[in-house]
């Protein structure tokens, strides 16, 4: 990723679009803007993007939908920025594909730091420990590689899923709270959205278990956090 991220902001009020356009460009961000989600996938297709910004109530279309035709073909991290705050909304903009979630009215400090959050996550994390591969059970998580294989086949994780499975797994048979979890993987600045864990559980048993709803590997501890066992 360039030092000059380039950042797609999708939103339906001008006025909005300038607030946050302005106060990106003065802290040497590149900002593309788009009204709605078929102006923003035009731009897209055509344009290095390194992060996306979408509102999700707008015309034509919406942007749940354009984040879910964005994952389709990319990684690239999506920040939902809306007026809907229920957990609901929140776990279901995860579930089309979503990073993190702002809820509108906001301040530009916390939109700076939410930015620079899913930017450093987006990068693959390097390995913390002279140890290249961790294998427990049918999986093998190769640090070097940053490539996770279940039963000889190769996952397709983002970098939050392969960090957040990478760091269970160096914890093997450990009880990991919930905000050790989140500010471990997410950063600092988080701490006080498990919705964001059970999206992201859910994401990993998907891929990892044989099944989901009996998982052998990634256990809940009601109300503390997550075990991984091998």
């Amino acid at each position: 990723m360039t030092n000059n991220p380039n950042v797609l902001v999708v939103d339906d009020e001008k006025s909005l679009r300038d607030f946050v356009r302005k106060n990106l460009e003065v802290r040497g961000y590149k900002v593309l803007t788009a009204s709605n989600g078929l102006e923003a996938m035009a731009l897209f297709n055509t344009e290095r993007v390194d992060l996306v910004i979408l509102d999700i109530m707008m015309p034509h279309l919406d942007g749940l939908e354009t984040a879910r035709r964005i994952r389709q073909s990319s990684i690239v991290p999506i920040i939902i920025l809306t007026a809907l705050g229920e957990e609901s909304d929140k776990v279901r903009a995860f579930d089309f594909g979503a990073d993190d979630y702002l809820t509108k009215p906001f301040g530009v400090g916390e939109l700076l730091g939410r930015i620079k959050a899913v930017l450093r996550r987006a990068r693959w994390s390097e390995p913390s420990t002279p140890e290249e591969r961790i294998v427990r059970g049918e999986i093998c998580a190769d640090l070097s590689r940053h490539e996770v294989t279940v039963r000889d086949e190769v996952l397709e994780l983002t970098p939050t899923e392969f960090n957040l499975l990478v760091y269970l797994m160096k914890n093997t048979g450990k009880v990991l709270p919930h905000r050790a979890i989140l500010q471990h993987v997410w950063g600092p600045e988080y701490g006080e959205e498990p919705e964001y864990l059970r999206v992201y559980i859910g994401r990993l048993r998907q891929k990892i278990e044989v099944d989901p709803l009996h998982p052998r590997y990634l256990y809940t501890e009601r109300g503390i956090g997550y075990r991984f066992d091998g």
